[in-house]
């Protein structure tokens, strides 16, 4: 019993830190690395989602480029809800700050929940679905 829970603690600390580099990768961006964004994230993406991602990365990269915006996702807490064999979904609490020249570099500040669904894919785990949970945007308005 003990080495069995042992390895289920390591599995969840795996799974937690998985999802947390997934949220971090996926929502952190500048123009100049934009459009490799896709191609960063799919270590961490599987099934459909993956293919949803970079559809949605593709249709807002040209804008969000022209526009100069850059994000930054920081990770502040990261749990495993559950774990079923090789499923698994996480909870992901995050700060976003996005700047561009069009609001005169005034920092666009949200704190996002996110649940993730993981599937075991060999060693590692890929994000299979993302729903935002909560979502508070603190932007100054001037």
């Amino acid at each position: 019993p003990y080495l069995m829970e042992r390895a289920t603690v390591a599995t969840k600390e795996q799974i937690a830190r998985t999802a947390a580099d997934a949220i971090a990768t996926l929502w952190s961006y500048t123009p100049d690395d934009m459009d490799k964004l896709s191609e960063r994230s799919a270590r961490y993406l599987g099934g459909d989602f993956g293919v949803q991602y970079r559809r949605y990365v593709d249709a807002i990269a040209p804008t969000n480029k022209q526009a100069q915006v850059s994000s930054s996702t920081a990770v502040v807490a990261a749990a495993v809800e559950s774990l079923r064999g090789s499923e698994a979904t996480a909870l992901v609490y995050t700060n976003t700050t996005s700047t561009s020249p069009n609001s005169n570099n005034i920092p666009s500040l949200k704190y996002l929940s996110y649940r993730l669904e993981l599937q075991r894919e060999g060693r590692d785990w890929r994000v299979t679905k993302m729903t935002t949970v909560t979502s508070l945007d603190l932007t100054p308005k001037l």
